[in-house]
């Protein structure tokens, strides 16, 4: 691999790149390596005494591939509601939701979001504004985020499993103006927010009510007039390159590219899509509306976390034919029950690295299945790469494709100049799926979405997504990692360097690094190392992570925390990640609140935790989750106990009961 030199003021005849080793997954092709140097060196005889770092890599012809590689434009961009009335007219009675026995038609669907939109305008819901919505994963929701988008605004959805603290912060910095929810969530809108409860005469449970007031709303929604496809269509928070929250607003256009005639799938009318994602993963974006713009059914998930077995179970049920997993979770599912996917044509992955020999088994397990790796990141609306493959797919690694419809891609080194093919540089992305920008932050917009120097459009952008990437020799773009060293934990990204800011403003702690590290269940989690003050007091792992909750989301927060006397060094006064003690297992210093297993069952039971979640050692009154546990080691726990013990805790069980001491009562009872 070569990789630029960052020391500009180095001689002029020194190689502005150097060659690091990277294993044979990586290797630079001798043949672009000879391309590179004899263009540069035709470069620097045509002015002679030029800086090396100034060098080009590439050729008129390379340059002009590299920065002109992308999918076509699709016809005129719509807003994505007046996709799904033109997909309502054309099939009025085709059911467009479903979630276990309750089904909308795309008829129903319409009016009850155009008598929503009207009600959301009588609040006094503008075109432009943000209007947050607060809901479980049921039809309802996918009714109110089409009326908010009827009514003119914006959505922003919020998960119900974050915290009040960063429900308020999402909602404060988005600027939304109401928030619309139901009874039971009610009470976890903040203080001084209008609400909307549909349960109050809304488009809650009493369908009934609901209904009749369809029946009454006019059979037209005046205006707001006629939406450009440049209009905000929905907000979305990410961690930008600080770790903190920063709301992303996506235009129509952008949706409408995403998930009208993409090139990676062919969309079928009898296809079901399964709403899986949380509604605030961008994910979800394409799971609600590639099916309604396209015809086919959406079938909800249960609310909550599945494990393995009701994932399973929902597949079968609702005849699902196209589903997106997480990396995490398509990694248990291929290597522990290809078999549940057998009524799935079409598989899509993404959020993190795919492991090729996970994937090699699948597609020798299902022959018939379609697997595709979907990249991209939120700014430039869900996809921004894709890469397909089918039966009698081998490799190295899992490369992360070619553009999606609407989208050209680069790789340029930190000049903004276009890499060699076999070079890895960092990926640009433009085109019709860039979000306007980050929301309320100018500053940051103007950092990261930067003028598309390649395009010859005025006003043409590209954005930097910070992610390390090559083109292969054959055409494809393989992922290396990020270039800030941003994480993917379950999904989400993760800026270790902010979760150590807020390690160090905790009075205890001195200093602290964050790294990641796989878990059991074929994901990642964060591990942190921290040096105390004198303050440390007893059980400093748990009684820390305690005090992180209220300001990070629960994926921020780290699995475990260890207390080292010091955080080795480097020679350049960085800290040596590689020389921190390995914490595959990690001992807890206990106090006196700790109580002991107490007979065979809370034994089993703690060692099967300490199995799972690699803490030790675990008492009867410890949480699951406080310890590390998430949606994916719960269901690895929950199988194990299945297939060891012959016992089928349901999830909901684990997720109520989280101590041992619950579930050896549960087991008993």
């Amino acid at each position: 691999m070569l990789v630029r030199d960052d020391e500009t003021a180095a001689p002029p005849r020194r190689w502005p790149y150097r060659v690091l080793a990277t294993g044979s997954a990586g290797a630079l092709p001798a043949a672009a390596l000879d391309d590179a140097l004899r263009v540069a060196a035709d470069d620097g005889a045509r002015e002679p005494g030029r800086p090396a770092a100034e060098l080009a890599l590439t050729d008129d012809e390379q340059r002009r591939h590299a920065h002109g590689t992308g999918a076509a434009t699709p016809s005129a961009a719509r807003c994505v509601h007046e996709l799904v009335a033109e997909q309502a007219a054309r099939s009025p009675r085709t059911v467009a939701v479903s979630q276990g026995d309750e089904a909308l038609t795309y008829s129903e669907l319409e009016t009850r979001a155009d008598s929503l939109a009207h009600r959301l305008r009588a609040q006094g819901v503008a075109e432009g504004d943000v209007v947050a919505v607060l809901q479980r994963r049921s039809p309802s929701i996918v009714v109110t985020l089409l009326a908010v988008l009827k009514a003119g605004a914006a959505y922003l959805a919020i998960d119900a499993q974050d915290t009040p603290a960063r429900h308020a912060r999402l909602i404060g910095e988005s600027g939304a103006r109401l928030v619309v929810t139901e009874h039971a969530l009610r009470d976890r809108v903040p203080d001084g927010v209008r609400a909307l409860d549909l349960d109050d005469g809304g488009t809650g449970p009493d369908a009934d009510a609901e209904k009749r007031r369809a029946t009454t709303a006019p059979a037209t929604l005046p205006a707001p007039a006629r939406q450009s496809p440049d209009t905000l269509a929905y907000v979305g928070f990410t961690s930008g390159t600080t770790g903190e929250p920063r709301g992303v607003g996506v235009p129509h256009r952008a949706v409408a590219r995403l998930v009208r005639e993409p090139n990676w799938i062919d969309i079928r009318d009898d296809d079901v899509f399964l709403q899986l994602a949380p509604i605030a993963f961008d994910a979800s974006t394409l799971e609600i509306w590639a099916p309604l713009v396209n015809g086919c059914r959406l079938a909800m998930a249960p609310d909550g976390a599945l494990d393995l077995d009701q994932l399973a179970a929902v597949l079968k049920r609702e005849a699902v034919t196209v589903l997106w997993l997480t990396a995490g979770l398509f990694h248990r599912m291929a290597g522990n029950c290809p078999d549940a996917l057998e009524g799935v044509r079409h598989l899509v992955a993404g959020g993190d690295v795919i492991l090729p020999g996970h994937l090699e088994r699948l597609l020798e397990a299902r022959p018939d299945l379609l697997f595709t790796n979907g990249y991209g990141p939120t700014e430039n609306t869900t996809f921004t790469t894709c890469w397909t493959a089918s039966a009698g797919w081998s490799g190295e690694t899992v490369p992360i494709g070619r553009p999606v419809t609407g989208t050209r891609v680069a790789v340029l080194d930190p000049a903004l100049r276009p890499v060699p093919a076999g070079f890895w540089g960092e990926l640009y992305a433009s085109g019709d799926g860039l979000a306007r920008g980050y929301v309320n932050s100018a500053a940051a917009t103007a950092e990261h979405f930067l003028p598309d120097v390649f395009s010859g459009v005025p006003g043409a952008r590209m954005y930097r997504t910070g992610d390390l990437a090559r083109w292969s020799p054959d055409g494809v773009l393989e992922f290396l990692g990020r270039a800030d060293h941003q994480l993917k934990i379950q999904g989400y990204r993760v800026e270790p360097s902010h979760v150590e800011a807020e390690l160090t403003r905790l009075p205890a702690v001195r200093d602290a690094v964050v790294v990641a590290q796989s878990d059991d269940a074929g994901g990642k989690r964060l591990l942190a190392y921290v040096v105390m003050t004198d303050e440390a007091g007893a059980d400093p792992d748990v009684r820390l992570r305690e005090q992180l909750r209220p300001t990070l989301p629960p994926y921020a927060v780290p699995w475990a925390i260890v207390v080292v006397g010091a955080l080795p060094l480097k020679a350049n006064g960085k800290v040596d990640r590689r020389a921190l003690p390995s914490a595959s297992r990690v001992p807890r210093n206990v106090g006196d609140a700790f109580v002991e297993p107490r007979d065979a069952v809370e034994r089993r039971l703690a060692a099967l935790w300490g199995e799972v979640l690699g803490v030790e050692p675990i008492g009867v009154e410890d949480d699951f989750f406080d310890l590390g546990g998430h949606s994916l080691l719960a269901a690895e726990l929950l199988g194990t106990l299945k297939e060891g013990y012959g016992v089928e805790v349901p999830a909901r069980v684990l997720y109520l009961q989280p101590t041992i001491a619950e579930l050896a009562r549960y087991l008993r009872d």
